[in-house]
């Protein structure tokens, strides 16, 4: 089988680029690029919010398919306790329990089982965690949330107990149990757990919180659904094979373990969306008189994983059911203490904060590119339309800073610089010869102006010279007038001074 180190992983020739998947991501870890969506490996916690709201079904998980229990003598199923609300006909927990038998597994092991003893060793550590972790304490059995923890909410990783998954324990003590009724090395044994998400499947293939991984195959339940169902036909009377109570099957819905603990001060929150809200309101100091708080990234719980195939709220109603017909005397069992010692019950290794979304190792550049980053996001419309292919304006500014993305990625952006190049084309066109363009409107009226202007000075200045030139043919006229009288007065003068002489 093709390794891998997420079970939540893209078909590119089925993706359109619809950006859906991006607004609903929670880390946002991914980006629409060249019209197809990219994951950011290191981002991602295997939520399958992608796998929920892809129209194209371009999302999808990776799990092991059945054949690879052929490689193994002796198998055991590890179902969890929401597969047993995917059957409308099952009377009762035995009858999936035997149909799971009837498609090929040697043995049962109930993760409800093991869930009952989570339940009993964290109600009992519960008072003394309070005086070492941080209250509110968070529960660690879903896997996308410590993963989210742990990327996403860097102060809250000393708020969650250090208690492995019951699917953990249950597989610990099935191997060890299957040991001892057959004689055959671990090797020989297979151990599969039948996942209601994709989350379950990373966690078990590369555990974040212990060494190596303890199952040796991870189903899921939409496949192994389609089996149990014709097993189920023919199945009339099952023989008696639960061993888990009402405690451990609500384990399926919200709220199952908080009250299979017997907490009282206790919040339920399922759907990662609402998980994201209130791991803020903690991280912030604002959820008070809260001792415990149950997290669960799919909506209702595990029964709406992705993985499933009855509707959530059909599921719990079903399991409510079911876990009403058992015995009330089962809800004291637990994993056999001398299966599973109690120091395997906790951890062996340290969540720790897992820095992928760090800007720069150096302080001092990562404090320049935030700021940066801020600025840059300041000039943007911050409509978070996700057009650009980042879930938010704030994530394309950190794109662009980070070399990844442009600004003219943001439709409004590129808008703006479009219109302020058409504006720059209409000034050049403006002063661009007659020879290359057509003159602007405003041009022909500078010149018409500067024509007029120039008619006018024109018209003043002939004007000027005719008034000049009659003016000194009028004079000419007047001296020749006022010679000729002068002359006409002394020739009359002398000719009256003859007769006197």
């Amino acid at each position: 089988m093709k390794q891998v180190t997420h079970s939540v992983t893209l078909e590119t020739d089925k993706c359109i680029g619809c950006i859906n998947c991006i607004k609903k991501c929670p880390t946002e870890a991914i980006r629409v690029r060249n019209g197809k969506a990219t994951i950011m490996s290191d981002r991602c916690i295997d939520c399958g919010e992608c796998i929920r709201v892809c129209p194209q079904h371009a999302k999808k998980a990776v799990y092991d398919p059945m054949c690879e229990m052929d490689r193994f003598k002796y198998k055991v199923a590890l179902p969890a306790p929401t597969l047993y609300g995917q059957f409308k006909f099952a009377q009762d927990v035995d009858y999936v329990l035997a149909a799971l038998l009837d498609i090929g597994f040697d043995d049962v092991y109930e993760v409800a089982l093991a869930a009952q003893t989570i339940s009993d060793h964290t109600a009992e550590v519960l008072p003394e965690a309070k005086k070492i972790l941080r209250d509110p304490l968070i529960s660690s059995a879903c896997p996308a949330i410590i993963k989210l923890i742990s990327i996403r909410f860097p102060e809250l990783v000393d708020n969650v107990m250090k208690v492995i998954a019951p699917v953990e324990l249950a597989a610990i003590a099935a191997r060890r149990e299957a040991q001892e009724k057959t004689g055959l090395p671990p090797e020989d044994i297979g151990v599969f757990f039948i996942s209601p998400c994709p989350a379950k499947v990373t966690a078990l293939k590369y555990p974040l919180t212990y060494d190596k991984p303890v199952v040796d195959g991870v189903l899921s339940m939409k496949e192994v659904y389609g089996k149990l169902i014709a097993a189920l036909d023919k199945i009339d009377e099952p023989p008696r094979l639960s061993t888990a109570g009402f405690r451990g099957i609500g384990w399926a819905s919200s709220g199952g373990e908080s009250r299979a603990m017997g907490e009282e001060l206790f919040i339920a929150v399922d759907g990662i969306q609402n998980v994201v809200k209130v791991l803020d309101e903690v991280e912030t100091q604002k959820l008070h008189h809260v001792q415990f708080i149950e997290l669960n990234a799919c909506p209702g719980g595990c029964v709406g994983g992705c993985l499933t195939v009855e509707n959530p709220y059909v599921a719990r109603t079903r399991i409510t059911r079911l876990s009403k017909m058992v015995k009330p005397e089962l809800d004291k069992n637990g994993v056999d203490p001398l299966k599973v010692a109690a120091s395997e019950v906790m951890w062996s290794n340290t969540l720790e904060y897992q820095p992928i979304m760090m800007l720069d190792a150096d302080r001092g550049t990562a404090m320049r590119m935030m700021s940066e980053i801020e600025k840059t996001a300041a000039t943007l419309p911050g409509l978070d339309c996700g057009s650009c292919g980042a879930p938010s304006c704030h994530a394309l500014a950190e794109d662009i800073v980070m070399g990844i993305a442009q600004e003219g990625d943001c439709v409004f952006k590129l808008r703006e610089r479009m219109q302020a190049l058409f504006d720059e084309m209409m000034k050049v066109q403006a002063y661009m010869p007659p020879t290359f363009g057509v003159r602007s409107a405003e041009t022909e009226e500078e010149t018409a102006e500067k024509d007029l202007e120039e008619e006018k000075n024109t018209g003043t200045a002939g004007a000027a010279g005719t008034a000049g030139m009659t003016g000194s043919a009028e004079t000419a006229e007047d001296a020749e007038a006022e010679a000729g009288s002068e002359g006409s007065n002394g020739a009359n003068g002398s000719e009256g001074a003859d007769p006197e002489k």
